[in-house]
């Protein structure tokens, strides 16, 4: 591994993460429906899906999984369907406008911190791109024949730039919380979270493996 590969890898990485995408969503919407402590959770469920898949890969795991066709479809289409299914939950509280007043100053209640890893984690888990960028970017870094400690470097940077830009993210939009959770502006938001994941859902569908 050179410093020279490591460091065009990780610029690669940050473009990559400041793309907006599924996760993006969700900890979006996990914070500003719960706040700042379901939001940290949310980016702390998909750091430890990439986690997971990074060090897959790594172990030669995860080309066995995208050379099982009908195990990469399951996966697939249990992406489609949890997205839309986060989609139309979006919709559903748009449609209802009720929300609860802002509560940010106590310790997170478990069933809140479970739920904010859960859809983060399965938001990503579920997301066939995050394994085949795995499989497919980082060869073209560090070569078809690194030892599995460089590739654990390089996929565990990519999951540490990622939480970096999620947590970041989540403090940008707990500070704007007050503003974006009238009533007016929720619904607004919610909508638009629900387009965007039924959107991220039907892209997945129709996209080749």
């Amino acid at each position: 591994m050179s410093w020279s590969s490591y460091g065009s890898f990780l610029v690669f990485a940050t473009v990559l993460i400041l793309i907006p995408g599924p996760d993006f969503a969700v900890v979006t919407r996990n914070t500003l429906a719960a706040g700042r402590r379901r939001g940290w959770w949310s980016a702390v469920g998909v750091t430890g899906s990439n986690v997971v898949q990074g060090a897959a890969a790594a172990a030669g795991l995860g080309a066995l999984i995208v050379r099982s066709q009908p195990l990469f479809e399951t996966i697939r289409w249990v992406g489609v369907a949890y997205l839309a299914y986060l989609g139309v939950q979006a919709w559903r509280s748009a449609w209802r406008g009720r929300y609860a007043p802002l509560a940010d100053g106590g310790p997170t209640p478990s069933g809140e911190a479970f739920t904010g890893f859960r859809q983060g984690f399965l938001s990503n888990i579920t997301n066939p791109k995050v394994l085949a960028f795995y499989l497919a970017v980082l060869p073209q870094f560090v070569g078809g024949s690194a030892p599995l400690a460089v590739l654990l470097v390089f996929a565990l940077s990519h999951a540490v730039l990622g939480l970096a830009y999620l947590l970041l993210l989540v403090a940008t939009m707990n500070r704007a919380r007050g503003l974006l959770s009238r009533r007016r502006v929720r619904r607004w938001l919610d909508g638009l979270t629900g387009v965007a994941l039924l959107g991220f859902s039907a892209r997945l569908a129709t996209e080749r493996a």
